[in-house]
């Protein structure tokens, strides 16, 4: 009875196996960022990270939440993050409407107010596979990821000068991107040399 126990479990994973390569070779699986999730996908993806987040070190912020330091934020926001993660009051960009997972917007609703600051650094700074989000690290400084990391942790009670770092411009990669093809000055068509009249022969 024990060995037709252990036979069935066998069997059972062989097939299970052999069920999801054929739903992933056989072209089942979405893969569209419009395209509905797949079963349990977002359930399994929350449970891997929040299993992986809880075994890392929780280091404590490098910078404190002050004007000098979340202006500074602001600065870097705009620059790396305001593409997928939104500005305040500002509609959806292109890019963030066209991602899947869907980006949260950070200064809108909860955003990552209620998360951790160590949780926001971690993520920042190592990205998160399969969602869009990328790593940082050795392209900003670790200051300079503790400071965008206080930004929106305390993106519900910015002050007025913080916001309006954050909108001064208002552009993002994207926008400057479309900014700079619209702004392209024509080429100028180079003037034609002038021919000059020919002598008139003498009488």
């Amino acid at each position: 009875m024990f060995k037709g126990l252990v036979l069935g479990i066998v069997i059972g994973i062989l097939l299970l196996v052999g069920c999801l390569y054929l739903y992933f070779s056989l072209g089942f699986a979405p893969v569209a960022t419009a395209a509905h999730p797949m079963p349990l996908e977002r359930r399994l993806a929350k449970l891997a990270l929040h299993a992986y987040l809880d075994k890392q070190q929780h280091s404590q912020p490098l910078v404190p939440a002050d004007e000098a330091n979340l202006i500074a934020g602001a600065k870097v926001y705009k620059e790396q993050c305001a593409t997928c993660h939104g500005l305040p009051s500002e509609p959806k960009s292109a890019i963030s409407k066209g991602m899947f997972p869907a980006p949260p917007l950070l200064f809108e609703g909860v955003g990552v107010t209620d998360d951790e600051p160590w949780e926001t650094y971690w993520k920042v700074e190592n990205g998160i596979r399969m969602t869009g989000m990328p790593g940082f690290k050795g392209q900003v400084g670790e200051k300079e990821i503790w400071q965008v990391t206080m930004l929106v942790k305390n993106a519900d009670k910015i002050t007025e000068p913080v916001k309006k770092e954050l909108l001064a411009g208002n552009s993002t990669p994207m926008s400057m991107a479309m900014d700079d093809m619209g702004s392209a000055p024509a080429k100028e068509s180079k003037p034609t040399k002038e021919t000059k009249p020919s002598k008139a022969t003498k009488k």
